[in-house]
């Protein structure tokens, strides 16, 4: 698998693939009281999540390198401390969203992921944040964006009962390197690895509706 960081017109065609996509999933959504792969999550609050992060990449962009995400990796703190943060971040901005349809919540996305975008080339050398000694760029954050856009693309399509896979899941691999550092990725196919890394099972709902059948029967 890739180690070095991925070419940079790769990764930002990576990235409007990823807005693209779901953008046309979204379009097609009919339930958004559906469940998706994101524990507790129903399609509004998947929609409410990427309009939080589309909006706060802005802002991260804006203010690096000494945004509120980079202070918070300068800790150097453990993974699952990380992790328990930027979770709590996540419902905490998701419970102050003003009562929306999904599609304006879509679409809020779009415009913020779009600015980012916009941005990103001139900058794609000025260091995003530290970690560990370790200097990531704003073009390596670009990786992380992509990787963030193709996985919510991929959530969307198994709520609308599809599947869905980018067509370079290798350079997200590479990305997931270079944007999600405190992270380890699996090993096998490129695209499965990313999505159980992520915490993700490729067979939701089938996988998940056996674990929780195992629960049951063990209680």
């Amino acid at each position: 698998m890739e180690c070095t960081p991925p070419d940079r017109y790769r990764v930002l065609e990576c990235y409007q693939d990823g807005v693209r996509a779901i953008r046309a999933l979204a379009a097609r959504v009919e339930d958004w009281a559906a469940p998706t792969p994101c524990d507790e999550w129903q399609v509004i609050d998947l929609a409410g999540h990427l309009r939080c992060v589309a909006e706060n990449y802005l802002e991260y962009l804006h203010d690096s390198p000494d945004s509120r995400l980079a202070k918070l990796f300068a800790q150097d703190a453990a993974t699952a401390v990380l992790i328990r943060q930027q979770a709590r971040q996540n419902a905490a901005e998701l419970a102050v969203l003003p009562a929306e349809h999904g599609l304006s919540r879509i679409m809020a996305f779009t415009v913020a992921a779009g600015a980012y975008a916009d941005l990103m080339p001139d900058r794609w050398d000025r260091t995003h944040l530290i970690y560990r000694g370790t200097k990531y760029t704003v073009g390596d954050h670009a990786g992380a964006a992509c990787v963030e856009w193709h996985l919510h693309a991929w959530d969307l399509a198994r709520a609308l009962g599809e599947d869905y896979r980018p067509e370079d899941p290798g350079l997200l691999v590479s990305a997931w390197h270079w944007g999600v550092p405190h992270l380890p990725l699996g090993s096998g196919d490129p695209w499965e690895s990313v999505l159980r890394s992520s915490g993700r099972s490729p067979l939701w709902p089938e996988e998940a509706a056996g674990t929780a059948r195992r629960r049951v029967h063990r209680s």
